[in-house]
């Protein structure tokens, strides 16, 4: 299983940028971020291919956040801008491992880095 290790969080006001990144030894076809808000349950935000790089966001994202990965340095990354107190989360590095999983954008996540605050405040 590949270890995932998220990094970037942090305290912003309305309106302003965070970028998180992620690291792993080595990344499959697919892999994402998802988050979860206290009392709701792990949605996902962003999904991107490895292969040539199709991305796929959540409705509640889609024009804010940018996924990308560095295939080089083995780093994902997630741009966050315009953000909202809505988007206050825990943000984790998401892969796939055998087995089942949760299915998202058209591919399956079963791996989880330990994940990293954003709290976005109005």
């Amino acid at each position: 299983q590949v270890r995932l290790v998220e990094s970037g969080g942090g305290s912003v006001q309305t309106g302003e940028s965070l970028k998180l990144s992620c690291t792993a030894s080595k990344f499959p076809a697919c892999v994402g971020w998802f988050r979860q808000a206290p009392g709701k349950e792990r949605e996902g935000v962003a999904r991107i291919k490895a292969d040539g790089g199709d991305t796929y966001y959540a409705d509640s994202v889609k024009g804010r956040f940018t996924i990308s990965l560095d295939n080089a340095m083995n780093t994902l990354y997630l741009e966050m801008n315009s953000l909202k107190p809505e988007d206050t989360a825990t943000y984790y590095c998401a892969s796939w491992s055998l087995g089942g999983g949760s299915w998202f954008g058209g591919c399956q996540f079963n791996s989880w880095g330990r994940g990293t605050q954003v709290t976005v405040s109005s």
